[in-house]
């Protein structure tokens, strides 16, 4: 047998030829521009804080308009109810006196968060048509609302309570 290094390196050479003579041929084919997609931008921090930012405010709107909604007691609007809110007024943080009417009588209530008590109930009693300028209530802002949305779709003004 013949040691490895006295062995013929013909394979070993005709690979080598093989292979650098194909490298001419490749070179020579025509090769089609494949467009490369421009990477997406990153989003650095100032991005990421930007949209944080945004979904707090929202969020935050959400939270507010939830409160005021609690807070004015958001009324349906609407006649011909069976039961009406004639008068509130609150007398603590969570705490108020309310005039309700049902049918011919009118109760007077008071509204806890945990309870509500009948405190006095009387016969149903004509409310006033005209107030005297100085005997007017206050009216809220979400009274002023509803009825300036009354009047620009056409539809009947309440009369102040």
């Amino acid at each position: 047998m013949i040691p490895a290094r006295h062995r013929p390196q013909a394979p070993r050479a005709l690979a080598w030829i093989a292979a650098l003579a194909a490298l001419p041929a490749q070179a020579a084919l025509p090769t089609v521009h494949t467009p490369v997609a421009e990477a997406a931008p990153a989003v650095g921090a100032s991005g990421m804080l930007q949209a944080g930012v945004g979904m707090l405010v929202v969020i935050g709107l959400i939270f507010a308009c939830a409160w005021l909604a609690r807070r004015f007691g958001l009324q349906r609007f609407g006649g011909g109810q069976l039961v009406k809110v004639l008068s509130s007024s609150m007398v603590g943080q969570r705490e108020r006196v309310v005039v309700v009417e049902v049918g011919a009588t009118w109760l007077v209530l008071g509204v806890t968060a945990s309870q509500i008590n009948t405190l006095h109930t009387l016969p149903a009693q004509a409310l006033p048509n005209a107030l005297a300028a100085g005997d007017a209530p206050a009216r809220t802002p979400i009274d002023l609302f509803a009825q300036k949305l009354r009047e620009s779709l056409g539809g009947k003004q309440r009369p102040a309570a």
